[in-house]
């Protein structure tokens, strides 16, 4: 018997587009200029994500791994969760330390990925229904912030939203989200949450500023997503990689600096952008967290933190909580 696959889109055909017409033409005309980060991830800069995770400067998904070898038995045993739902799956790597240790606790039944990428979404599927006979995958092409992907999903559910993508939402669009997995988990289902950690300045933006140069690459490959998406006419080479930790907030910050004074045309906006010289485009914030405020910022929403660990050297932590009784 092989695996049960379906695949459910709950994308508008024109969603990339329209996303990137919205995001570009709102961010390119603020005041500093933004760019959320999830314009990275084309094909190339997902290439270039996979090479960063294994630079030695990168420790988040080797610490988040080494969490989950170690304590996946022990959140199988907390949740007993018969469905598996992960937001932001990707290759669903990770997940199946999860997967394992749901299956030998005898629960698991179901697992239900949820992202933006079909063609991430099919090769996962392809992978997992090798591994996996006898387990029902629901693939659901979605926006996370729209869907999380529990309707339907037999309980008891375990909500898996991995890799510390959590940070990289402001605090008032944290609480949304947590308010928004409160009201949709059930009585016995379940939230496990990845987050960086606040550490040392030096390692975090190491993390994020790597001396081979893979993570200043995929900074600009988003201006390539730019030119090839919406005819604009940046030039890479024009702008200069910068991560800065900020010690107020405690969030990484990822920009781009024009290195001179520059005009850029973004012909399906019908917009002109200038760039002054030293001037920053902010591609990205990664705030990193502290127990207490993941604590509070769960209880706020009506979410209790019940477990939490850390990789040995204390740079990551998984939290699992439950629904508020």
């Amino acid at each position: 018997m092989t695996t049960t696959y379906t695949l459910e889109h709950r994308l508008p055909a024109d969603y990339f587009t329209e996303a990137l017409r919205s995001d570009a033409f709102k961010g390119l005309t603020a005041q500093p200029k933004t760019l959320p980060p999830t314009w990275f991830y084309d094909a190339r800069g997902s290439e270039l994500f996979e090479q960063i995770t294994e630079l030695p400067e990168y420790y988040p998904t080797r610490a988040e791994h080494a969490i989950l070898t170690a304590h996946a038995a022990e959140i199988a045993a907390a949740t007993g969760a018969r469905t598996l739902v992960e937001l932001g799956s990707g290759s669903s790597q990770k997940t199946r330390l999860l997967l394992d240790a749901l299956r030998a606790g005898g629960t698991l039944r179901g697992y239900v990925p949820v992202d933006v990428s079909e063609s991430a979404l099919r090769e996962a599927a392809a992978a997992l229904n090798l591994a996996y006979p006898e387990l029902e995958v629901r693939a659901l092409v979605a926006d996370l912030h729209q869907h999380l992907g529990l309707a339907d999903a037999p309980g008891p559910r375990l909500l898996a939203f991995l890799g510390s993508t959590i940070g990289n939402l402001l605090p008032a669009d944290r609480a949304v989200f947590y308010a928004r997995v409160a009201a949709e988990l059930a009585p016995g289902d379940a939230l496990l949450l990845g987050t960086d950690l606040v550490k040392d300045p030096a390692t975090l933006v190491a993390a994020y500023d790597d001396s081979a140069g893979v993570t200043a690459e995929f900074n600009k490959n988003v201006l390539s997503v730019l030119n090839h998406g919406l005819d604009a006419d940046f030039d890479p080479e024009d702008f200069q990689h910068v991560a800065l930790w900020d010690p107020e907030l405690e969030r990484i910050e990822m920009r781009l600096r024009a290195t001179h004074p520059l005009s850029v045309k973004v012909r399906e906006l019908d917009l002109v952008v200038p760039f002054e010289q030293g001037e920053e485009l902010r591609t990205e914030t990664s705030a990193k967290f502290r127990a207490e405020g993941v604590r509070s910022e769960l209880e706020q929403a009506g979410l209790t933190l019940k477990h939490w660990w850390t990789d040995p050297a204390g740079r990551f932590a998984l939290s699992l909580a439950f629904p508020a009784e």
